[in-house]
């Protein structure tokens, strides 16, 4: 390849030519790109410039893979993955590199966050062969799509780890000379993945009664007095739906610990390098124990789910402290991640410049030079800058901006200085080169988001953040769904293509019930019943129970996996047990019940061995266990004491209810959505009442705000 022909940005990264040159070029991109250049996805055309000929998953690749018996080499990342900049950068741009895997291989791209179902069954195998896994993943594997060879990052040249230089050959030998060890060995690991997947099936065993109890201990065990969060490993991740479930088991025991391990973890990220103090929003992790230095991606998932987590935080505590953290990363989301047709991106990178966190971090001197020096005195120790800087990022010596936690009672006193002086330094830091945006719109993150803005809209009762929330649904429901109830996993440059998968299917629907408990727009609930009815026919194991991963129509890879794990982001398989349970109390349908009370039992033995892997599916069990109320409102929705009533039962300190709205309004559309509901009807509506049930056994009628916060505290 000519790399003369193509141009880097600011960011280093490829320019890619506009879709007029694209759409002359061969279909093998040409002299100067590979077949990536026909791709929508940001982080596979980043590479579509590499002199490594690569493909996008797909038949082609695998049927020249069988015709010119060659091994597959695979790599998985995305876009905001720093390893990842960085072996491309020493390998897949080295031609020396690119020329061994071009005669060694058929080379195949795949951006995880667009096929998690790949990435997801390459993962287990990397996690199985190596006890641990990451990205970029690197994967080789038989035409077959049989892997026998796995692992994550490799330089270029031997230090530490193998470099590719030595590795790539030393596999062409073994695929030459040994070919039917190769062979064998991922017969093997298939027959070894297929073995976990089975196992992963409990028979349908109990749940333990003592689950969350037991959970909670687990957690009490591991929590870091000193810096909040846990202990166990070196990094520190903010893996909301923890801190939710602590907050779940607050509210259903009274322990204090449980609410004090949320509280101090919540404020301690807050004021870490962990959130950016200027822009707002939080890094994908810390890098120490303090919060302080992260890894500087930010993502879209991470947001909306420490929403959650801070929502849940003040439903419990009334402690405006986490709506303030709400309302700034929602003012992020808004002005940064929210496209104009009214989806989100995705994420944005770490890099900048060719390097880690520069568009974030700072030198003390250039804060002098944008303060006056009163401002810089003011700012300095509750900032933690220092001359000499506060941490090392990229082996220099830098200032991470974070909050003197001991300083905030004197300092944040006069707080309209303190936002003015974070208004200047946000003014200057815009004009610096910004890290790359992954532009793609993802149908399950997008869905996280909704249910999130849903929630804050309603507690705090504010209109943008409905109309944001409406418009991102209206966007995917649009853009992303077909005529038959299927979901679309991507959409990018005016395109929606790939199926969905169980995440797109779980988070979308979260979404529609939060924007029905928000509106009580029936049509988000009527879609919400619509593409739960489609997820049940498409995913659901009629044999053993549980969700796969991938729909029964799609692409069939070498196993069909179920993920239950509750990680970074929570599994298909949590949410849609949660998203079921309500769903059946609202519907008043027993069949998703049914539902999730299968898939809580499939998986119950998993659950009941390690809770704190599975609190999203923890989410669903506390609800299951009960108490658990249904609301049940007869009112006009725009009357000012129907609102009242609904302000009180949104901020009530409970976490498992439901609300259904009786507006005479809508009666017909309501009936026959909600059958049960007819009954209602002939309630007197001219002044809104709560019915507070449980299992629709309802006390009397109230519009006594007191009363309505005092039964769903019971």
């Amino acid at each position: 390849m000519n790399n003369s022909y193509y141009k880097y940005n600011d960011n280093g990264r490829i320019i890619i030519p506009d879709q007029s040159i694209i759409s002359e070029l061969p279909l093998d991109g040409g002299e100067y790109w590979n077949r990536l250049i026909f791709e929508k996805s940001p982080y596979l055309l980043q590479h579509a410039a590499n002199p490594v000929e690569w493909y996008p998953w797909g038949e082609e690749a695998f049927q020249l893979a069988k015709q010119l018996n060659k091994p597959i080499f695979l790599s998985i990342g995305y876009t905001t993955c720093h390893w990842c900049h960085v072996m491309e950068h020493e390998s897949f741009e080295d031609n020396e590199v690119a020329k061994l895997m071009n005669e060694t291989f058929i080379n195949i791209k795949v951006d995880r966050e667009e096929r998690p179902d790949i990435d997801n069954v390459y993962m287990q195998v990397t996690q199985m062969i190596n006890g641990r896994g990451g990205w970029p993943m690197t994967v080789m594997m038989t035409p077959d799509k049989n892997p026998f060879f796995a692992g994550t990052y490799y330089p270029k040249k031997t230090s530490s780890r193998i470099g590719m230089l030595e590795l790539v050959p030393k596999i062409n030998d073994l695929w030459i000379n040994n070919r039917d060890s190769l062979v064998e060995q991922s017969d093997i690991i298939t027959i070894k993945l297929k073995n976990i997947q089975s196992s992963m099936v409990s028979a349908n065993q109990n749940i333990n009664k003592n689950i969350l109890d037991n959970t909670f201990e687990r957690f009490n065990s591991r929590y870091d007095e000193i810096y909040g969060g846990f202990k166990g490993s070196r990094n520190k991740f903010p893996k909301p739906h923890d801190y939710s479930f602590l907050v779940r088991y607050f509210l259903r025991t009274g322990e204090t610990k449980a609410i004090n391990i949320v509280s101090h973890s919540l404020h301690e990220m807050r004021y870490g390098g962990i959130y950016d103090q200027v822009g707002y929003g939080f890094h994908r992790y810390s890098t120490d124990k303090k919060w302080l230095v992260p890894h500087f991606e930010k993502m879209l998932y991470d947001q909306a789910l420490l929403i959650h987590a801070y929502l849940d935080a003040y439903i419990a505590t009334e402690d405006s402290f986490y709506l303030d953290v709400v309302r700034e990363i929602i003012e992020y989301v808004i002005r940064d991640m929210t496209s104009i047709e009214g989806g989100f991106y995705s994420a944005e990178d770490a890099d900048s410049e060719g390097e880690e966190g520069v568009f974030y971090i700072w030198n003390a001197d250039e804060l002098k030079s944008i303060l006056s020096d009163d401002e810089y005195l003011f700012i300095s120790d509750l900032l933690s800058i220092k001359d000499n800087g506060n941490s090392i990022v990229e082996r220099h010596r830098t200032n991470i901006l974070n909050i003197n936690s001991k300083l905030i009672d004197q300092k944040l006193d006069n707080l309209p200085l303190y936002k003015s002086i974070i208004e200047k330094i946000f003014i200057h830091r815009e004009k610096r080169v910004h890290p790359q945006k992954d532009d793609k719109i993802l149908t399950d993150w997008n869905g996280l988001m909704i249910s999130a803005l849903s929630r804050a809209s309603a507690i705090m009762g504010n209109q943008e953040y409905k109309d944001v929330a409406i418009n991102a649904m209206e966007f995917v429901l649009d853009k992303l769904k077909t005529n038959e109830n299927k979901l679309l996993k991507r959409y990018r440059l005016n395109t929606s293509s790939i199926d969905g998968m169980i995440e797109d299917y779980a988070f979308i629907i979260w979404g529609l019930i939060e924007l029905y408990q928000l509106t009580f727009d029936l049509r988000y609930l009527d879609e919400a019943k619509n593409l739960s009815n489609y997820q049940i026919d498409n995913f659901w194991d009629e044999e053993n129970g549980g969700f796969y991963f991938y729909d029964k129509n799609s692409e069939d890879l070498i196993i069909r996996p179920k993920e239950i794990y509750d990680g970074a982001i929570p599994s298909g398989n949590s949410v849609s047990t949660y998203n079921f349970i309500r769903l059946s109390k609202i519907l008043n349908d027993d069949k998703y019940k049914k539902i999730a009370n299968q898939t809580i039992n499939t998986f119950s033995n998993q659950i009941n061995r390690s809770g704190s892997g599975y609190t999203m599916m923890l989410h669903a069990i506390d609800y299951e266990f009960g108490p658990s109320h249904e609301v049940i409102i007869v009112g006009n929705r725009n009357d000012t004491k129907t609102q009242l009533i609904l302000n009180e039962v949104y901020n009530a300190k409970n976490l498992s209810k439901i609300i259904i709205l009786i507006d005479p309004n809508q009666k017909q559309e309501t009936i026959n959505l909600i059958p049960f509901s007819e009954f209602y009807f002939n309630i007197d509506a001219s002044i809104p009442k709560a019915y507070i049930c449980k299992n629709y056994t309802c006390d009397l009628p109230t519009s006594d705000l007191v009363k309505i916060k005092e039964q769903l505290k019971k």
